[in-house]
């Protein structure tokens, strides 16, 4: 079985662990194909490196508008290169309304026509200008399985006219990488306080002055606020703490790598992630959760987005009103003063992502969808004569 990938954020090394373990499963012929030239979201291109048990092809092409998500696009028709592949299944990490989605369905539309899959994060109904609609639509019409990260992902897709066949792919965890650890990190951090962790980005839509505020209401209490991440709000977020006068109790760390990430979640006694839904953008899963519940560390979130099922399904922490800094500040006292209850949603939480959240289990669901969908595909007994998409 040989399977192509066309996914930018293979870009960042980790991503492909996915795939080397899909390798591992079953022993097929993968090739991811990424842009050569990405910038992250800090404008800083980033270095093409491959995960050190990926085995598989690795194809760099460069890309026009490098770092936008949806508008980049490859500098290949990709028809050539499908041709030299010619692979059993295309699966495209991209949502079915980006530029590239489109460029590989028709590519592969006018030459091989093999089974053919996007994934979506996209949880909020929305209604693209012309001729975004014109080609999302073409691409739900014509893919085999669709991915979704979430349920709201998928219900939105059907929403849209999607009637085919989709399956559940939400985000999983490395526990080789993500487990609690032993280190020095919490009593450099503050041993004598409840370490409260935040990982993500430093931006308006997360919450934070929520968070700000609701730490306010407990000053009284012995905690700490640990930082992690970069961001453009983080001159208005350090203008409220010093209003507050909060500034001493929080520590910012700024970018931490990826490898580093699992020492600070254990050290963390828990982690709060106080997103709040805006009309274009809602938390569309919160990965971090699983992270660091991988990391035994219990949850605080806002019921944002997907953040309350993940949270309620692992029955790893609490949920509080998006926006509603009492509400937040209350789940925090609650935490802060019982370690046992901590403890409690700490293993819970562990061993639910263990349970349904790793890349193990996931490559091991995509690898049976995709060889089910390739043995009953009906495209090996369709005519060759083709026309022109109309979108």
């Amino acid at each position: 079985m040989k399977l192509l990938i066309v996914n930018h954020s293979c870009t960042v090394s980790v991503v492909q662990q996915f795939y080397a373990e899909i390798e591992q499963q079953t022993g097929w012929e993968l090739t991811i194909v990424m842009p050569e030239n990405w910038k992250d979201e800090y404008g800083i291109r980033r270095k093409i490196e491959r995960w050190k048990d990926f085995r598989g092809q690795i194809i760099s092409i460069p890309v026009w508008r490098s770092g936008s998500i949806p508008l980049h696009s490859y500098r290949s028709f990709f028809v050539n290169l499908l041709r030299k592949l010619n692979p059993d299944f295309i699966y495209l990490h991209q949502e079915p309304y980006a530029l590239v989605t489109l460029q590989v369905y028709l590519a592969n539309y006018f030459t091989i026509r093999k089974p053919i899959s996007f994934f979506t994060w996209q949880n909020i109904l929305k209604r693209y200008p012309i001729p975004f609609r014109q080609m999302e639509r073409w691409i739900l019409k014509h893919t085999d399985v669709m991915f979704p990260g979430s349920y709201s992902a998928e219900a939105v897709m059907r929403e849209k006219g999607y009637t085919g066949q989709s399956v559940l792919m939400p985000s999983g965890i490395d526990p080789a990488i993500y487990y609690p650890r032993s280190n020095t990190l919490k009593t450099e951090l503050g041993a004598q306080a409840v370490l409260i962790g935040y990982v993500g980005r430093i931006v308006e839509q997360k919450g934070l002055k929520t968070l700000l505020l609701a730490l306010n209401e407990i000053r009284s209490l012995p905690w700490r606020l640990v930082m992690i991440g970069a961001g453009e709000y983080e001159s208005e977020f350090d203008a409220i703490a010093q209003q507050l006068n909060l500034n001493d109790r929080i520590q910012k760390l700024g970018f931490v790598p990826f490898t580093e990430t699992p020492n600070y979640l254990s050290a963390f006694d828990l982690l709060v992630l106080p997103s709040e839904t805006r009309s274009s953008w809602k938390e569309q899963f919160g990965r971090v959760i699983i992270e660091a519940m991988a990391c035994g560390t219990p949850v605080i979130g806002s019921d944002s987005g997907e953040i309350p099922h993940l949270i309620t399904a692992t029955k790893g922490g609490l949920v509080f009103p998006e926006g509603n800094a009492i509400a937040l500040s209350q789940k925090l006292s609650e935490l802060i003063l019982n370690p046992e209850l901590r403890s409690h949603y700490a293993a819970t939480g562990r061993q639910a992502v263990l349970s349904h959240y790793t890349n193990a289990l996931l490559a091991q669901r995509f690898a049976e969808t995709v060889k089910n969908t390739v043995e009953f595909d009906p495209r090996s007994q369709r005519s060759r004569v083709q026309s022109f998409p109309s979108l």
